[in-house]
């Protein structure tokens, strides 16, 4: 994401002007609004959409409007960071609300939505947060028609159209008609796409002679000319202005219109549509404007763009939410290669996949992990030294105490603590800036695979934070008996479903040297028949290799399978410190290993002394910190790196 185009530019392609909201999209589909009970979250507004649709195609984008100075506002800040988009722009507005939508589907076709944006942050949008030296740094900007119906906001684009002309660069109107939003319908009207009003054609009218490109359906058109049918529109917009015209037809594609507008409504450059189901139209405007700019800012022809703009808003009907739904440039180009053989590509796994892997919430290149998700080991040792079994919580929390000393701050730390015993350590953690917390749901032990508090997976992950990772061990050995193989695959199958499902990454243990013959090919093996029942986690976590041959087989299995995959790291087995440096060394050859999750190497003294009361908690902390810390020194060390 946020690849620039190819070509000396300046800093940024494009700045989209306007709207941005928190949306809140109804999860029950088919129901009224009334009937919802939980809603999704996501950015929105034209504006804010676009700007996230272009910079997960490659653009430069940034968005320039006001949000608000409390949660959602801050929601919109840091996910526009997450995508890529730039947020110089990005006032924040300590007197007024960030904008709020609430929206379903009620049936194909049919969203009710209702806007809450009384005197909310982004319409508050004036002249002097338009900022000449920002608006050069750009190629483009894109203004929206609903901040034209307010004298300041609409003051403020026009600001920006004027510095964008004077440095010879180019002015795109999103015509993006609500009518709700210019008063001329009632509150629950927020779905009403065309209401005739001669005071904004008027108003509208004005912009269009500054214009390089301007898009719109056929009532868009229609209401930024003043006139009745869509050829008069056409014909009134081309009197007044010489801007490439792109009139979105829906399922049909659209047509663009480079040239004097003919008698015949298609003589254009036409953009045939993609064939697909229709689950939720709201937003496909603005996925493809994405796609249109991506490919008229980069260079493409009239004809790509369109293809690309049709693509893109294709993705965006057949999926439930606005700019978390658009796709990324490796997902367009997959689809526009491969195709799909679904008309609702949301059941195609592959694109999905696709999707999941490319929109990320961060990268972790490298992962250096305590973990401290072990049950059964601590109750063992709780019991060897006849402590209580409570105890264990609160030791958890001073791992996480020493892993955050050694972490610093700095990327790339990470932990593993379970549900069991580790909620106040979950707490404690969030506390600290890690990279990455994974967390076990595994019944410690089982085999055949079983979860640890119910085989109901999904209602459980639906409770954990966003970024938190699932992480499932299983003692599988591909030369396992067939019914053993099989009851696991489809527990591992049904968690990847789960994960996915919610929305978020999971980790996949393999330990098969406990129960068979470890040698170069058993992990590939493994992980083959895994691949093969579709099932791709995020990160891999694998014992340690006898030979770089191993490691250099399983990354080819990896690598051929899911090239997106984050990696491998390393697990320990409570391996003296000697054995696991060893261990490191032989991954020096293999990339795909970007670290180690190691637990009771570092914990398991300072659990034995601390439970026994000889220790105390700084004693504990510093001791697990001191280990974990020559882990990570030896770790870098093995990759040709020193501790920042």
């Amino acid at each position: 994401m946020g690849e620039a185009v190819e070509g000396k530019h300046p800093p940024l392609d494009v700045i989209t002007i306007g709207r941005a909201s928190v949306d809140l999209y109804g999860q029950q589909i088919g129901s009224r609004l009334e009937d919802i009970t939980s809603f999704a979250k996501s950015v929105g507004g034209c504006p804010a959409n676009i700007s996230v649709g272009t910079a997960r195609l490659g653009l430069r984008s940034a968005l320039l409007t006001r949000v608000g100075d409390e949660q959602m506002g801050r929601f919109i800040r840091e996910q526009l960071k997450r995508e890529g988009v730039s947020v110089d722009g990005l006032k924040t507005d300590k007197e007024r609300l960030t904008a709020l939508v609430l929206l379903s589907v009620e049936s194909e076709g049919v969203s009710p939505m209702i806007f809450y944006r009384s005197d909310c942050a982004d319409m508050a949008l004036a002249e002097e947060d338009i900022d000449e030296a920002f608006i050069a740094s750009a190629r483009s900007v894109v203004v929206t028609g609903t901040h034209f119906s307010r004298p300041n906001s609409d003051a403020a684009q026009r600001k920006a159209i004027h510095l964008m002309k004077a440095k010879g660069g180019k002015v795109v109107f999103d015509i993006d008609y609500r009518p709700n939003l210019w008063g001329l319908a009632g509150h629950a009207e927020g779905f009403e796409r065309y209401v005739k009003s001669d005071r904004v054609s008027a108003q509208l009218k004005t912009v269009l002679p500054d214009c390089d490109l301007i898009v719109g359906t056929e009532e868009e058109i229609m209401i930024a000319s003043g006139a009745d049918d869509c050829l008069s529109a056409l014909k009134t917009i081309r009197a007044l202005s010489s801007a490439t015209i792109v009139l979105k037809r829906g399922a049909k594609g659209c047509i663009v219109y480079d040239g004097p507008i003919s008698d015949d409504l298609e003589d254009g450059i036409v953009g045939k549509g993609f064939p697909i189901e229709i689950y939720n139209v709201l937003g496909a405007g603005d996925a493809f404007m994405s796609g249109f700019l991506r490919g008229w800012l980069g260079g493409e022809s009239f004809a790509t763009a369109a293809t690309w703009a049709n693509a893109c808003g294709a993705f965006a009907v057949s999926r439930l939410l606005c700019a978390p739904e658009y796709p990324t440039f490796d997902e367009l180009q997959f689809f526009l290669k491969h195709g799909s053989k679904h008309l609702a590509l949301r059941k195609d796994e592959a694109i999905n996949h696709i999707h999941w892997a490319t929109t990320r919430r961060r990268d972790i290149p490298s992962l250096m992990a305590l973990a401290c998700d072990h049950r059964v080991q601590l109750e063992d040792v709780a019991a060897r030294v006849g402590a209580d079994a409570s105890r264990i919580p609160d030791f958890k929390v001073l791992t996480v105490k020493a892993a955050a000393k050694v972490a610093a701050g700095r990327d790339g730390y990470g932990m593993l603590i379970d549900e069991k015993y580790g909620r106040d350590a979950m707490f404690e953690f969030a506390r600290h800036p890690f990279a990455w917390l994974g967390r076990p749901v595994e019944l410690p032990g089982s085999r055949p695979l079983r979860f640890e508090f119910s085989q109901d997976i999904g209602s459980q992950l639906t409770e954990w934070p966003v970024d938190h990772c699932i992480k499932c061990l299983c003692f599988y050995h591909p030369d396992d008996p067939q019914a053993l193989k099989v009851e696991q695959q489809q527990k591992l199958r049904a968690l990847f479903e789960a994960a996915r499902k919610v929305g978020r990454e999971l980790l996949v243990e393999i330990i098969a040297g406990k129960h068979g013959k470890l040698d170069d090919t058993t992990i590939p093996r493994a992980l083959e028949e895994l691949y093969a029942l579709g099932i791709k986690p995020d990160w891999w976590k694998l014992e340690p290799q006898a030979s770089a041959g191993a490691w250099a087989k399983i990354e080819q299995v990896i690598v051929k399978n899911d090239p997106w995959c984050r990696g491998v790291v390393l697990l320990g087995l409570e391996a003296p410190q000697d054995e696991l440096v060893a261990a490191f060394a032989a991954t020096s050859n293999a990339p795909i290993v970007k670290g180690f999750a190691v637990g009771r190497t570092i914990f398991i003294n300072a659990a034995e002394q601390w439970l026994a009361g000889k220790m105390s908690d700084d004693e504990a902390i510093a001791d697990m910190a001191a280990r974990f810390e020559q882990l990570t020194e030896a770790w870098l060390a093995a990759r040709g790196r020193k501790a920042a």
